[in-house]
């Protein structure tokens, strides 16, 4: 059975240095048959970052990435998250 890798566009509030809280709390709201695949950073405007996550999902599980990204816009300090790339890979 194949996987959905699913790239999220994570925007704080506020101007970020460091990510690690974030990804700590994103890690314990991750779904389960699901895994972290990459992080990354966007700068979008005055100092302004945005984070990346890759997250691998199984092709059947429908809805997750929807519900994902939800839950990603409730984490405090989040002022949005966005579904930026979704692709199908066989791995």
């Amino acid at each position: 059975m194949g996987s959905v890798l699913v790239v999220y566009k994570v925007f704080p509030e506020d101007i970020v240095e460091n990510f690690d809280a974030l990804k700590k709390q994103i890690t314990a709201i991750l779904p389960e048959f699901s895994s972290i695949e990459g992080w990354g950073e966007e700068p979008v405007a005055f100092g302004l970052k945005a984070l990346l996550v890759q997250v691998k999902f199984p092709e059947d599980k429908h809805g997750i990435v929807d519900e994902f990204e939800t839950a990603l816009a409730k984490i405090p300090g989040v002022s949005q998250a966005q579904t930026f790339n979704i692709r199908r890979t066989s791995r």
